[in-house]
């Protein structure tokens, strides 16, 4: 039974994901820090042919990832594929712009997908396999009001993997990055405005394994909204502030 690895598997993306691979007979080790919604996430899985295991981590502390790794290929077996989706997100707008907010998510957003980096490719370069899979964001394309902060991150975590590809292709390790549009998740449920293209977390999910199983590079949905943003990335910068203005209130 190949194993997979899961951060943020506690809700949203992350559950969606671990029971979707469950259901394709994956044996899954579900990382988040809600110990109970990881327990009753096992549980809802145990009609599947494959399996959830919880595992309980905070993402933000270095060692301790190191350590959870480590046990995970000890006990449960090498890691075939790991998917980082551990993040969060906060909307502020200028107004309230501090460093504390960008910090929060640079801890989990970033940093703590690179902790969980550092260890899996010790493990996957010696085995020359594996397949990690990082979940960003369509806000990587171009920044967008009030996700300053968000956008940052996952930004960040785009370049990070078009970075290490053509270096991980040496070792035989995929690496895919997720690009969703709006999902409905307990994170999107705060939003007080309209979101194009919103679909639910389930659908984001067959997309994802979906895309996983071809070995994708990038996974981006919806594709309407995709392809919307990647144009936009296109603009030049007086064009395109001009039509986000309009996203602004004052």
């Amino acid at each position: 039974m190949a194993l997979a690895w899961i951060t943020g598997a506690s809700s949203g993306i992350g559950r969606a994901v671990s029971l979707e691979l469950a259901r394709r007979g994956w044996k899954v080790v579900a990382s988040s820090r809600d110990e109970s919604n990881l327990n009753s996430l096992a549980t809802e899985a145990s009609v599947f042919s494959g399996q959830i295991v919880p595992c309980p981590l905070d993402i933000t502390v270095d060692e301790t990832v190191r350590e959870t790794v480590e046990k995970i290929e000890g006990k449960d077996g090498p890691i075939d594929l790991a998917v980082l989706n551990a993040g969060t997100y906060n909307r502020f707008d200028v107004s309230e712009f501090s460093s504390k907010y960008f910090r929060d998510h640079i801890d989990l957003n970033l940093m703590g997908t690179v902790h969980c980096l550092d260890p899996l490719l010790q493990f996957m370069r010696r085995r020359f396999r594996g397949h990690i899979a990082v979940v960003s964001s369509l806000t990587a394309y171009r920044g967008l009001p009030y996700a300053s902060a968000y956008g940052a991150t996952k930004a960040a975590l785009t370049n990070m993997c078009e970075g290490l590809k053509p270096e991980l292709d040496f070792y035989g390790i995929n690496i895919t990055v997720i690009h969703p549009g709006f999902v409905k998740t307990p994170l999107t449920d705060r939003n007080q405005f309209f979101m194009p293209f919103l679909i639910d977390a389930e659908d984001a999910a067959c997309r994802i394994v979906n895309g996983l199983e071809r070995k994708k590079f990038e996974i981006a949905f919806p594709r309407r909204f995709a392809f919307l943003l990647k144009i936009a990335s296109f603009l030049p910068y007086s064009l395109y502030f001009k039509l986000v203005r309009k996203l602004v209130k004052v």
